[in-house]
């Protein structure tokens, strides 16, 4: 139970008075040195999957783990409905971090205490946001008064991070009252802003951490690069506060500064996000930690080849469904592509990717080439429901597959016994062997199922298809699977998942079945999507303006040789950079298969290179600068 009273009473001690103020001597190098670390990790996605940094902290977990062991803390707050699928409750308490739990337990708190059950299994501690409602109130006065920081109104996002901010401030506050946390350097890591309102507030009390914080992109520089065509030429010229009002984001934008100039250490995921953070956020990184993956979970040895195959299949049913409906192709000379993630039009690179699919097909037509691409454009949109003639097409596909495998089974038998009896040398009238049931159940399943119309371009019935961008650029580009067009393209605006009735497979293995991933984004801090392609074995394109694309540039001189195509973006036209992917695209369609077959064991070998294992040195280096007096 939580006592409002007890809880106001906590929440105003630390601020008039500190009882544990840090020794001064406590940054001393030297001292600093000599003590054993806690790490406290602070996030708003720990035990929580939303988005692209629950895949940053949980890949990374393993990693950590290996180099703190049992010093190595999660926090993250008690939002998920679900968190029970991802928590394992423990009762030794003997820890400063289990300590600090019972303390908080004992003022009324609502806290959990146990494993995050992920790769490494880390301790983690939950906190219920919720539980300080009743106080909200003071906390954003508390920002405004203290801090400067506007709170929005009826913003509940905001209103949950700012109350996840405060338990997160009290358990920092009990945890410097365990007697045994005064023999270690204590290190709290904060990602992103939606975990970081409490850092004005720790340094304000001088609680014994030294803190830093990484930013995965500016909330800022999202915002404007939707809606600024040359926001890299304007970035410079930016006044952050104005661009701030303007999309309504004060409080938010505050709260992001104050943990970027708050913290000791500062860091963000890429070169490109660095000049963001100096120009709207008014502070250079100190270091730049780049995304990995634990790319075991992706290892598949010698059978990710075999793997492409069966997922391939798995794409080829789906095609044929799709498509043979109203005309067919050859299956053995068509590339499936994709792109995937969020839907941001122009930040994601669609806009491009279509661009560059239009001038591929004319480019294939031209040179007379006899392959095919299917291009899906896999992004979550707002649908009433699936297309009832893509769903009709694909049980009458089943219907087709169930009716020649009984005429299989017929035929065989039937076949075995006349090659068995027979005198003669010679095959003989399959046709005959063929009960006139099954022939014309057969002719009228595929005359009912045949159609002369185009092949749908989008897999659902969106809610506003007239103004949705995705269908008016690939309306305009005239990619509407025509018969004689090289290029196809399946907009599916939804998740792939194994409970798909279109797919009947998870996004993983979708994309292995695929040939080439497509990710030229505008903006992009790091991007997770190309990164999980190439640990798949998918050779990926993506573009110099991307935090990935960026770092690939600056460490692979041989990354097209891995199957890793940067698109040149930052100095580039929007023209010219459409071109240049058409024309890797092209290039691509015109190798052979044993080229591709070669490339995808070299993207596979390649992907090593983001393991965590080598990754994770960058964060070993944010926290070298605490232990040096940085």
């Amino acid at each position: 139970m939580f006592f409002a009273d007890s809880y106001l009473c906590i929440l105003l001690v630390p601020h008039m008075a500190n009882p544990k103020k840090p020794k001064t001597e406590s940054l001393v190098p030297e001292i600093v040195k000599s003590r054993p670390k806690l790490l406290i990790e602070v996030a708003w996605e720990v035990c929580n999957q939303i988005g692209g940094i629950y895949t940053v902290i949980r890949s990374k977990v393993p990693a950590a783990v290996e180099h703190w062991g049992e010093d190595y803390l999660c926090v993250g707050p008690l939002v998920h409905k679900n968190f029970s699928a991802e928590f394992e409750a423990l009762e030794d308490y003997s820890h400063p971090f289990g300590q600090a739990v019972l303390k908080m337990r004992e003022a009324g708190f609502q806290v959990l205490y146990g494993r995050w059950l992920v790769s490494g299994n880390p301790k983690v501690i939950l906190l219920n946001p919720y539980q300080v409602y009743d106080n909200l109130a003071v906390v954003k006065y508390n920002l405004f008064d203290r801090h400067d920081i506007n709170c929005p109104e009826n913003d509940s996002l905001f209103d949950q991070c700012a109350a996840f901010g405060e338990t997160v401030r009290l358990f920092h506050y009990f945890l410097a009252q365990v007697e045994e946390s005064n023999n270690y350097q204590m290190i709290t890591h904060f990602h992103e802003w939606m975990a970081a309102t409490c850092i004005p507030d720790i340094r304000r009390e001088q609680l014994p951490y030294q803190i830093v914080f990484t930013t995965h992109a500016t909330l800022l520089g999202r915002y404007i690069a939707m809606n600024d065509a040359f926001f890299y030429d304007h970035l410079p010229f930016y006044d952050w506060l104005k661009e701030a009002t303007h999309f309504n984001v004060v409080g938010t934008v505050k709260v992001e500064r104050a943990a970027a100039h708050g913290c000791h250490v500062f860091s963000t995921v890429s070169e490109v996000t660095a000049r963001e953070c100096f120009h709207l956020l008014g502070r250079n990184p100190d270091v730049i930690v780049p995304n990995g993956l634990n790319i075991e979970r992706f290892t598949a040895l010698h059978e990710f080849q075999n793997l492409h195959k069966q997922y391939k299949e798995k794409i080829n049913e789906f095609v044929m469904g799709h498509f043979f409906q109203s005309y067919s192709f050859d299956l053995d000379k068509t590339l499936y592509f994709f792109t995937s993630g969020r839907f941001e039009f122009r930040n994601k690179g669609f806009d491009i990717t279509l661009d560059a699919l239009a001038r591929l097909n004319w480019k294939m037509q031209l040179e007379g080439l006899d392959m095919t691409v299917v291009m899906f454009m896999v992004t979550k949109q707002p649908f009433h429901s699936m297309n009832p003639n893509a769903l009709q097409s694909r049980a009458m596909m089943e219907e087709i597959r169930q009716t020649t495998k009984a005429i299989e089974q017929q035929v065989g038998e039937k076949l075995f016994y006349s090659a068995a009896s027979s005198t003669e040398n010679k095959l003989p009238n399959l046709n005959e062997f063929v009960e006139d049931y099954w022939r014309l159940r057969l002719r009228r399943i595929i005359q009912s199922w045949k159609s002369d119309n185009l092949p749908l371009v989008v897999t659902h019935n969106l809610v506003n298809d007239s103004a949705d961008e995705m269908l008016n650029s690939i309306r305009s580009h005239g990619l509407l699977n025509h018969r004689n067009h090289k290029v196809k393209v399946v907009y599916h605006p939804d998740f792939i998942a194994s409970t798909n009735p279109l797919f009947g497979m998870d996004y993983t293995q979708f994309v292995r079945g695929c040939h080439l991933g497509v990710f030229p984004s505008y903006y992009e801090p790091w991007g997770y999507t190309p990164l999980e392609s190439i640990a798949s074995g998918v050779p990926t394109v993506t573009s110099d303006l991307s935090g990935f694309g960026d770092y690939v540039l600056k460490s692979m001189p041989d990354h097209e040789k891995n199957g890793i195509y940067v698109t040149n973006r930052r100095y580039n036209s929007y023209y010219d950079a459409a071109e240049q992917l058409s024309e890797q695209m092209l290039n691509f369609v015109k190798q052979t298969r044993r080229d591709r077959i070669n490339q995808r064991n070299l993207t596979e070998r390649a992907s090593v290179l983001f393991d965590w294992e080598y990754l994770y040195e960058y964060y070993k280096k944010c926290y070298d600068k605490l232990s040096s007096g940085y």
